[in-house]
């Protein structure tokens, strides 16, 4: 598939917001699953889209940039991987192993960004100093734009000259590498999972654990069906908890201590 001008446009502005956006609130649009799912939308292939960045949004999880340290960029991540995936016609796999290096990559321009902020942040600290409202709001804005050109000018890059690149990966590179890509992209998803299960309390709730992998292994269930269950658990264990509480609070009001003195 040749990639469209309007596509590699709306691809690299996509990329722009979504750093931009990943300093603001709205925690729904700067997720790799999000990003991979408009990208789909964007090059008619939404499954390929959805696969791509839920992969690499199991990949993420637990991972932010505390204190201001760089970390692997997996939404830019997942805008080329399922870009590439689509243009090269060689599956979700071949697209997230290529999806990797990016992300991995990003960490340097990542770095780069930040440092052309700290030159803007010098300025506005001068112009506050002498109370230039003009000046703080330029650097301010001139801030976001290198911020944003961070993701956006290589995206732009990469998918512009796009259809040499998938060429020169398709029929230069040797057919052991373009293979290996596809096997770590194919072993990816259970290294994510692997990452999730390290940081819940799986020994608490082991239970639930086997119940859910004899489910999808032994019981085909979907995995929308697993999630319904699961929040059936959810629900059940919840009550649980809260009747547990009410039985404790009721025998410490039996006991004659007030639920003032017990809550202290």
């Amino acid at each position: 598939m040749q990639i469209e001008m309007w596509q590699i446009i709306l691809l690299s502005l996509l990329g722009f917001y979504a750093i931009v956006e990943n300093l603001g609130i709205c925690i729904l649009a700067n997720q790799a699953l999000m990003m991979g799912t408009i990208t789909g939308l964007i090059m008619g292939d939404l499954t390929t889209g959805l696969a791509v960045g839920a992969t690499l949004q199991l990949m993420g999880l637990g991972i932010q940039a505390y204190g201001g340290a760089s970390v692997p960029d997996y939404m830019t991540a997942s805008i080329v991987g399922t870009a590439f995936a689509v243009m090269s016609g060689k599956g979700i796999e071949f697209g997230i192993g290529l999806a990797v290096p990016v992300g991995l990559l990003m960490i340097q321009l990542d770095i780069l960004a930040r440092f052309c902020n700290v030159f803007f942040q010098k300025r506005i600290d001068s112009a506050v100093e002498h109370v230039d409202e003009n000046k703080i709001k330029l650097f301010h804005r001139l801030g976001i734009v290198s911020w944003g050109l961070s993701r956006g000018l290589p995206i732009f890059l990469v998918l512009n000259f796009g259809e040499s690149i998938v060429k020169f990966v398709s029929d230069v590179i040797p057919t052991w590498v373009t293979g290996g890509l596809q096997v770590a992209g194919g072993m990816l998803p259970a290294v994510g999972i692997a990452i999730l299960l390290r940081y819940l309390p799986v020994k608490q709730f082991i239970t639930y654990l086997l119940l859910g992998f004899v489910a999808v292994a032994y019981l085909y269930i979907p995995m929308f069906g697993v999630a319904i269950v699961g929040f059936a658990l959810a629900l059940l264990q919840f009550k649980k908890l809260t009747e547990a509480t009410t039985v404790t609070q009721q025998v410490v009001v039996n006991e004659g201590i007030s639920e003032d003195e017990y809550e202290n």
